[in-house]
């Protein structure tokens, strides 16, 4: 790999993981499209890792609060609405966490071609637009309890499938469950932080440890810190529209992708 398809997969990571256009799928679908050799697994998580690394850097007053509230909660100080949001997200990953441990290996093998991208993302797209469309504009992320978490954890674990978007989805069962536009984007980016760092953690452990993994770490690194900025300023940008804009525009976005890799395959 090159820096030039370090970069351009790196922007590509950080606009795609909180758009809800799928990161997985573009990753899969820009080295096909462009002719370049498939980056690998390892590359993948590591410009996740970026993003998770934005994440913290936005979400971090809140995540600090959070984390007080959910230790505070634990010593027996009573819940907070910072704690019990936190627990909402605990239990949220849950099932992307035994997901990932019990498929992972599978979806990494078997499911990485353009055709299953191209159906995720039509489908998904439709169903996202759906609930959109439907979704009312009453609660905000502070008001998920953990029925609402452990229903939008089950939809993450849907997002290892890739061309299904991990924010696409999560954004798709809170508005399903009443969350505005704004509070449904804040839960699924909160969600994202445990997620992302066992992908991150689970990935990089194969790695130190596998025999002749091949990383290229000095390109890894540069992935790191192009999809950081990238996606700090998506979430930035993301969280300021999505209000107006809604949803709509990603699933014809999606829906139109689609028929393009099913076009050039054809």
């Amino acid at each position: 790999m090159n820096p030039i398809h370090a970069i351009v997969l790196a922007i590509v990571q950080g606009l795609s993981e909180f758009l809800p256009i799928s990161s997985s799928g573009h990753l899969i679908l820009v080295p096909n499209l462009l002719g370049w050799p498939d980056q690998g697994l390892a590359f993948d998580v590591a410009i996740h890792v970026g993003t998770l690394v934005a994440l913290i850097g936005y979400f971090r007053v809140q995540l600090l609060q959070m984390t007080r509230a959910w230790f505070g909660s634990m010593a027996g100080r009573g819940l907070t609405p910072d704690g019990r949001l936190a627990w909402c997200v605990v239990i949220g990953t849950i099932p992307v966490g035994l997901a990932g441990f019990a498929f992972g290996d599978l979806i990494e093998q078997m499911l990485r071609n353009p055709l299953f991208v191209a159906a995720t993302l039509a489908g998904f797209g439709l169903l996202m637009w759906l609930a959109d469309w439907l979704g009312s504009h009453r609660r905000d992320e502070y008001s998920v309890g953990w029925r609402d978490a452990l229903l939008i954890g089950c939809a993450q674990a849907l997002a290892l499938m890739p061309g299904t978007s991990r924010s696409g989805v999560t954004m798709t069962m809170a508005r399903a469950l009443g969350l505005t536009r704004v509070g449904a984007a804040r839960f699924s980016f909160l969600l994202a932080v445990p997620g992302i760092a066992m992908a991150g953690g689970w990935e990089l452990l194969k790695l130190l440890t596998g025999p002749g993994n091949g990383a290229d770490w000095p390109m890894m690194g540069l992935g790191i810190a192009v999809s950081a900025v990238t996606g700090y300023l998506c979430i930035h940008v993301l969280l300021k529209v999505i209000t107006r804009i809604g949803l709509l525009p990603f699933a014809l976005y999606r829906l139109a992708l689609a028929a393009l890799i099913v076009l050039m395959l054809g």
